[in-house]
């Protein structure tokens, strides 16, 4: 499992958002990072899920998986 950096993922959405034209959807708030984002809906691109996860009391880490077909509790969510 590789840890990302929260700029790292907050330029991921950004570019995501911005560039692509796809959408983000924030699936659960996140403590001290960005919780579980999902992003989807860009033209021709992979949908993205970044995930938060605690490292300890001052830290936490993100996770990201790209998908070629969304799973359908995320389908469900979008719709």
């Amino acid at each position: 499992m590789k840890n990302y950096t929260l700029k790292t993922c907050e330029e991921l959405i950004y570019k995501y958002v911005n560039n692509l034209g796809g959408e983000c959807l924030e699936i659960e708030e996140g403590c001290l990072g960005l919780g579980t984002i999902l992003l989807h809906s860009a033209e021709g691109k992979k949908a993205i899920l970044i995930k938060e996860f605690f490292i300890n009391e001052w830290t936490s880490g993100h996770t990201i998986r790209t998908y070629n077909n969304l799973p359908k509790k995320y389908n469900k969510l979008i719709d």
